[in-house]
């Protein structure tokens, strides 16, 4: 193994929550959230060389795992993978998240599903903790513009999930 792969695995293990996190608010069952994890870390392997450090791993591995994801959800025709014993290694560690038996967070995720890939991605950055000014940098839209749009997607999901559960 060369050390950029050593490299490379050593990021993607530090930072695999994410990409865990976005396949599951973009895909809703099992198969298409695990087809999804390993297409964001063939595509993030495939352009780890251009990666130049111009920014953090983790902001460039949201860009590239949000991309992916979009473009995922848009394609029709899903291809096959080439599953190397490293990825599935990555995917087998991260099994305390699939346990989880919250119905809440359940609910949460149904709902995300509903939401179109942008709001996604806005919600996302919200969970994460990114402030406005780093949401706007990520999506490449101003800040008042990423506040705006983070309001209405909050909004969408407060409506959808009171629509499920019949509060008010």
């Amino acid at each position: 193994m060369s050390s950029s792969e050593k490299e490379f695995l050593e990021k993607i293990e530090k930072h695999k929550g994410v990409i865990f996190k976005i396949s599951k608010m973009y895909m809703d069952n099992k198969d298409d959230q695990n087809d999804l994890y390993q297409e964001i870390i063939y595509q993030a392997w495939k352009s780890y060389g251009d990666f130049q450090k111009r920014s953090d791993f983790s902001t460039w591995l949201y860009r590239t795992a949000l991309n992916t994801a979009i473009v995922f959800l848009r394609s029709e025709k899903k291809r096959s993978f080439i599953q190397s014993q490293d990825i599935d290694a990555l995917r087998a560690q991260h099994e305390p998240y699939n346990d989880v038996d919250d119905n809440n967070m359940k609910l949460m995720y149904e709902a995300i599903h509903q939401l179109s890939p942008i709001d996604k991605a806005l919600v996302f950055f919200f969970l994460e903790d990114f402030s406005g000014k780093e949401i706007a940098h990520q999506l490449g839209i101003t800040e008042v513009n990423a506040r705006v749009k983070l309001n209405r997607a909050k909004t969408k999901l407060k409506e959808i999930i009171e629509k499920r559960t019949g509060s008010n």
